[in-house]
């Protein structure tokens, strides 16, 4: 299976989940978008590494993960978003120490979070984008970051991808339906919104 490199296009608020945030994957030789909800701390974990000039008084939990990991001469070479189940993205870190690589499991938030304190490339496989991924027009807000100050004042909480709270059902609407209202998605900028969709239209169609 082909690799297809992926960049940060930017963050959106979600306007329907409390503490949610959108994440933005753009691919990077294509127009495809990958929108990946994430929690509020993954979220400002991720800002602040795109924002090189903001320093916390302490490191946070992924910054004190590069700090360990430096200590001990460990890279993270690259991050692969490599699976998707019932909505949910597995990643995986490739990591080198002593030129002997190793495979790490993680979550899709956090890999991201640290693939850009390591400055690693982010990969999925073609499968996945051609099966999750979306055309969005991302809001030139959202691409400039300048929501940041929302983000940074945000209480920590933990992610949501692994939460137990119950998700919106859309198994009540056809596929016909269904991509209707991923297209009114994209056009209201609710990418939060359009993740979820697609991937019920992903459950059914796969």
């Amino acid at each position: 299976m082909s690799l297809v490199k992926l960049s940060i296009k930017g963050i959106s608020y979600s306007q329907t989940q409390n503490g949610a945030y959108a994440l933005i994957l753009n691919e990077v030789d294509g127009d495809r978008k990958l929108p990946i909800v994430i929690g509020a701390f993954e979220a400002q974990s991720i800002a602040i590494a795109l924002e090189k000039e903001i320093k916390p008084p302490r490191p946070l939990t992924h910054d004190l993960f590069k700090n360990f990991a430096e200590r001990f001469d460990i890279v993270i070479k690259q991050v692969i978003i490599h699976k998707l189940v019932d909505g949910v993205f597995y990643s995986s870190m490739i990591c080198e120490r002593d030129k002997i690589e190793e495979i790490i499991d993680a979550r899709t938030s956090d890999a991201i979070a640290l693939a850009l304190r390591f400055n690693a490339p982010i990969f999925t496989y073609k499968n996945i984008l051609d099966k999750a991924g979306i055309y969005l027009k991302v809001n030139p807000e959202t691409e400039n970051l300048e929501n940041l100050d929302d983000i940074l004042s945000t209480p920590e909480t933990f992610g949501l991808e692994d939460s137990d709270e119950p998700k919106s059902s859309y198994s009540t609407y056809s596929l016909s339906e269904l991509h209707e209202m991923l297209e009114q998605a994209v056009q209201d900028e609710d990418y939060e919104k359009a993740a979820k969709i697609r991937d019920e239209i992903s459950k059914r169609e796969s």
